[in-house]
C-alpha cells in the first residue's frame, strides 16, 4: 500500500453503516433456509444446494455477515472464506439483498462490515470475488468498495465460459481488490 492509500485509509469516513433498523450479524446454521432462499429469489446468482448454505452457516460463519432486520430475520448476507494459500485474502463467494430490502445501501454497509470484522479478527487485507459481466450490481458494488476503501482494483478471467460444463454461462470475471488498510475504531 502507498503512503496516499494508507492516508486515505485512516481519513476516510465514508464507510457504509447499515440504515437504521438493521444489524451485522454472524450467520447462524438456522439462517441457513433464509439465506438460501434469497440467493434463489436474486435471480443473479449461482444456486448451490440448500444443505450447502446451512454448511456455510455452520463452518464459515466467521468470514461470513448477515444483516438482520427489526424482527432478527435475515435481509442480506455475503459468504466468505479465507484462501488457504493466502491467508490475508478474503474470497467473496455471494452477496444479495432480499428482494423487499433492496435499494437501501445494505450490500456495501455488509460488505464493508464484513471485511472490517475480517481484517482485525484475521488479518485480511485483500478481497477476491468472480462476477459475470452482465451482473452491474455487483460490478458497481465492487468497483465502489475498491474506491471507498482507496484499493487497487485489478481484473481478469479466472474461468472461461468454455471450463463450465453448461452452455451458456457467461466466463467469471476475478476481481482482486487490495491491499487495504481496515478502518481505525471499533468493530462493527
Amino acid at each position: 500500500m502507498t503512503a496516499a492509500q494508507a492516508d486515505h485509509a485512516r481519513a476516510r469516513s465514508d464507510i457504509k453503516e447499515l440504515p437504521e433498523g438493521f444489524k451485522h450479524d454472524t450467520p447462524r446454521v438456522e439462517d441457513g433456509a433464509a439465506i438460501w432462499r434469497i440467493a434463489r429469489d436474486s435471480k443473479a446468482l449461482d444456486l448451490n444446494s440448500s444443505y450447502s448454505y446451512l454448511l456455510w452457516c455452520r463452518d464459515f460463519a466467521a468470514t461470513s455477515a448477515v444483516a438482520r432486520d427489526a424482527e432478527g430475520e435475515p435481509a442480506a448476507f455475503v459468504t466468505g472464506y479465507v484462501r488457504p494459500e493466502r491467508p490475508d485474502t478474503l474470497l467473496v463467494w455471494q452477496i444479495a439483498v432480499d428482494d423487499a430490502h433492496r435499494g437501501r445501501g445494505l450490500a456495501a454497509a455488509l460488505l464493508d462490515g464484513l471485511t472490517t470484522r475480517t481484517a482485525h479478527e484475521l488479518g485480511v487485507r485483500r478481497i477476491e470475488t468472480t462476477i459475470t459481466q452482465d451482473n452491474a450490481a455487483s460490478n458497481r458494488l465492487f468497483a465502489s468498495f475498491a474506491e471507498r476503501h482507496g484499493a487497487p482494483h485489478h481484473r481478469e478471467v479466472l474461468f472461461d465460459a468454455g471450463r463450465f460444463p453448461e452452455t451458456g454461462h457467461e466466463p467469471e470475471v476475478l476481481h482482486l481488490i487490495g491491499p487495504f488498510e481496515p478502518p481505525a475504531g471499533p468493530l462493527r
